[in-house]
């Protein structure tokens, strides 16, 4: 049996191989906003900038599989050896294709995609270089934890014209056990930015 034999997103967080070194996985529920935002069917080719620990580019690895491709880019050579190793417990080490580098430059050789994930390393460049990277209507979907990186993704993206700009803040708290109590634990508030290329 497979690690998650489910078709929906939603790993549970404790199944990713993680290190103290690099940040991670993107948390289970905000995975499941992004893969939502992020449109993909079978067949889909997509690019993860700043995959960390790849837990959004399994999601989407299995989203996408057979016959599609996602294309995981960070800077970290560590976050690039855990993405290997995530997408082989998950099954899709022939669906994931890691780029070490740092982005916008380490997108220039990727295909036309059909969306793009951006969790780390936003700038102009990475938005633009994006732009270039998408086909017509096809999906950017970034998340973010600074106002000042929300800020830069909205005006990028409207300066570039892209269309059905959404913008949704998600606060989640989960419960934890306290004695014979439960407590809701909150997490950080993520901003998740998605658009479409007109």
């Amino acid at each position: 049996m497979r690690m998650w034999d489910h078709k929906v997103p939603g790993i549970p967080d404790d199944l990713f191989i993680k290190s103290d070194r690099i940040p991670g996985p993107t948390k289970e529920e905000i995975r499941v906003l992004t893969i939502s935002k992020t449109r993909l069917h079978k067949g889909s080719y997509v690019i993860d900038i700043g995959c960390g620990i790849g837990s959004l580019t399994v999601e989407a690895a299995l989203q996408v599989a057979p016959m599609g491709k996602v294309f995981s880019i960070d800077k970290e050579k560590e976050s690039i050896r855990l993405t290997k190793e995530n997408a082989k417990r998950f099954g899709v080490e022939d669906i994931v294709t890691c780029v070490y580098g740092k982005a916008p430059e380490a997108m220039y050789d990727l295909p036309i995609v059909d969306s793009i994930i951006i969790g780390g390393g936003l700038s102009q460049d990475v938005i633009k270089t994006s732009a270039k990277k998408l086909k017509v209507n096809g999906c950017i979907v970034i998340n973010s934890i600074l106002l000042e990186t929300s800020y830069t993704a909205i005006v990028e993206l409207k300066k570039l014209n892209f269309k059905e700009l959404e913008v949704i803040q998600a606060f989640i708290a989960k419960g934890r056990e306290v004695g014979r109590k439960t407590m809701m634990i909150a997490r950080n508030p993520i901003t998740i930015i998605s658009a479409k290329k007109s």
